[in-house]
């Protein structure tokens, strides 16, 4: 870990400016600049760049933050990537946190042995360019089937000498540690203790990690060797830096077309990454022939949710397609297939076409999960109605992995139409899957991750806000996600700004935005809904008690944009943004937030309570209708003199809005 004051020394010193002039033509436009924003196609600047607030954003994607975060989304580096990265750029030395003896260990061993890798490609590589044997033989074999020079440049493709030690000898006579060979799987020790190199005689895929790092190699016996072989490609194994369930061939090469296209093409082998590659068509990686891990599926979820499957038109290329793609649906994405023209692979086909060929064919052809299995299924299933049963239930289910309600719904209209099923039918089997797929009662009382503003309201899982009596039904109100992300911004913003005020008893106080707010909601007993609020509003109470930030109203600010957890920081950094619009009621309306923060933190405290209020009344009104309530005179009443006291409660609120017209 990287220590708190070396991050809050790199915000200090990353000029905005300076870092997003190194990707982007910025030109003047007041007090800010603006250019073509690097995250999407932009014909017309949309990318503003603050330097008095340090920030930057696309009023168009919505991409930007602060330094770090526009590194993050430029390299596709992670936060303590991003944050080695702008060390280096602004001469700050950045060094992580003490660490203990054992975790000293590991890190020298990763570190050796990504040392190593990034030997051995350059080794692999030298060797092909530079050697007569490499040259006839491993260049030979990647011209022959069709790669420019600059593609075997960019994908450092290799060739390893067909000798026994040719590598290894070279590696410990530079001074590697012939156990760090053993261990990434470069090389393997005879029983008399002699090094062997694995890849002897093959020409050479290294595997490269998100940041470029070398973390495994795939190495191919070449055309002339290749009948009677069992192995044509062998890999890396498994280690400390290399997972194939969590690596993807080309990633490093695709990232920024991924993001840029937001699509990725996923094929099956090398080659067929590269072909795709050098016709244009860049947004495009390899799983290498496994199955499809959920590893690699957060790696893509990194740069979109749209991924179309491409595979040869045979029945490997078929079964190919049909793998994973429960798991892709179950991740969010959406998912389309195709499969090539009989004869074709990725690798020939993009040999034949440039990038609009391609791309163009693609749309043309490509297929949503359910239309593919429907056409591919139902020449199989014919007039068989056992066989129509279980396309059906196969389609189902494959729905019902959809998280979405939307796009199930979507899709179970569309399945309705193809098999002719009454729509309901499909409602209620899919219901039965997803009930089967619930987690445990354990499982389902864990708190949701708070990924975006609203989405533990909207899926209706996040923590009610306590109502005023305790023994009501939990309140769960997209309203109150709206208010309190109101005040998270006014806290990020002005948490640690003091003023005074007059006490309910008359007397003189002074306070912060931050303390003002937690104590408000405290004297009612209320708990802000989302997750990831309560957790911002806690930091910022330890902030602004911390001693050390006494006098400096910017602390909270400042926390919360140099904070580690990238919810946090990103939020922060969109809600400093000076063009941050809402919507209209008093959670919505920022006119006099700047010049009286703390009027502005009793308007939305009123509409919090009001919010709560109301959503109240509706729940006793709801268990009024009850029959069973009806029928239990004292319950009745006792409910109706609660539904009393809170419609005074209500009138009170409104009168001190002042914009309320009570019914």
């Amino acid at each position: 870990m990287i220590a708190q004051s070396t991050i809050d020394r790199i915000i200090d010193a990353a000029s905005i400016y300076d870092v997003v002039s190194d990707y982007v033509t910025l030109r003047r436009s007041g007090a800010s600049y603006k250019g073509l924003c690097p995250f999407h196609d932009d014909t017309t600047p949309s990318f503003y760049v603050s330097p008095a607030k340090n920030l930057c954003k696309c009023f168009s994607c919505g991409k930007g933050g602060n330094p770090i975060h526009f590194i993050m989304e430029i390299e596709q580096l992670n936060f303590f990537e991003a944050i080695k990265f702008l060390g280096k750029r602004f001469g700050i030395e950045v060094e992580d946190k003490e660490l203990t003896p054992e975790e000293r260990k590991a890190e020298s061993d990763r570190e050796s042995m990504f040392a190593v890798n990034e030997w051995a490609s350059g080794y692999f590589h030298s060797q092909m360019l530079d050697t007569d044997i490499g040259k006839a033989v491993g260049l030979a074999y990647f011209r022959g089937r069709g790669f420019r020079d600059d593609i075997i440049e960019e994908f450092r493709l290799g060739f390893c000498p067909d000798k026994m030690d040719a590598m290894s000898s070279e590696a410990i006579r530079k001074g590697y540690n012939a156990d760090y060979l053993v261990r990434t799987g470069l090389a393997f020790r005879m029983d008399n203790g002699q090094m062997r190199d694995k890849y002897r005689g093959r020409v050479i895929f290294p595997w490269f990690g998100i940041s470029g790092k070398v973390t495994g190699f795939g190495g191919r016996v070449l055309d002339a060797r290749t009948k009677g072989v069992s192995q044509k490609y062998i890999n890396s194994p498994a280690s400390e830096i290399y997972d194939k369930s969590r690596e993807l061939y080309g990633i490093f090469q695709a990232k920024k077309a991924i993001k840029k296209e937001d699509r990725v093409y996923m094929v099956e082998g090398y080659t067929d990454v590269i072909s795709m590659h050098q016709c244009g068509v860049e947004n495009v990686v390899a799983n290498s022939g496994t199955a499809l891990t959920d590893g690699q599926i957060r790696i893509l979820l990194r740069f979109t949710n749209n991924i179309t499957l491409l595979y040869d038109g045979d029945a490997a290329g078929i079964h190919a397609a049909m793998r994973g793609t429960n798991m892709l649906l179950a991740a969010g994405m959406n998912v389309n297939i195709l499969l090539l023209p009989d004869g074709d692979d990725p690798d020939s086909f993009a040999r034949k076409h440039n990038a609009s060929e391609f791309k163009a064919y693609v749309e043309a052809n490509q297929k949503d999960f359910i239309t593919f299995k429907a056409d591919l299924l139902m020449g199989e299933a014919g007039n068989d109605p056992q066989k129509k049963k279980n396309l059906i239930e196969d389609i189902v289910e494959s729905i019902a992995s959809i998280p979405e309600e939307i796009g199930r719904s979507v899709y179970i209209h569309q399945c309705s139409e193809m098999m002719k099923v009454a729509e309901g039918i499909l409602v209620r089997d899919v219901a039965r899957k997803r009930n089967e797929k619930r987690p445990s009662q354990a499982d389902a009382g864990r708190e949701p991750t708070a990924a975006t503003d609203n989405t533990a309201a909207q899926d209706g899982t996040a923590d009610a806000a306590k109502p005023v009596a305790q023994d009501e039904p939990a309140i769960s109100d997209t309203r109150l996600i709206k208010i309190e992300k109101a005040l998270i911004r006014l806290i990020v913003r002005y948490g640690g700004v003091r003023f005074n005020y007059i006490t309910s008893d008359g007397d003189k106080a002074n306070t912060t935005i931050v303390d003002f707010i937690s104590q408000d909601l405290e004297a009612d007993d209320l708990h802000l809904q989302h997750p990831l609020y309560r957790s911002m509003l806690s930091q910022a109470a330890e902030v602004v008690h911390n001693p050390a930030n006494d006098a400096q109203p910017d602390s909270v600010t400042h926390h919360f944009l140099s904070n580690s957890d990238l919810d946090i920081s990103r939020m922060a950094a969109e809600m400093m943004s000076d063009r941050y619009v809402l919507s209209k009621s008093s959670a919505d309306d920022p006119q006099s937030e700047e010049s009286r923060p703390e009027e502005f933190a009793v308007h939305l405290l009123l509409d919090y309570k009001f919010v709560i209020i109301e959503e109240t009344i509706e729940q006793i009104k709801r268990q009024l209708a009850d029959p069973a309530v009806l029928s239990d005179s004292a319950r009745c009443a006792e409910i109706l003199r609660k539904q009393m006291a809170y419609n005074e409660m209500k009138k009170c609120l409104a009168k001190r809005l002042g914009d309320r017209v009570v019914g």
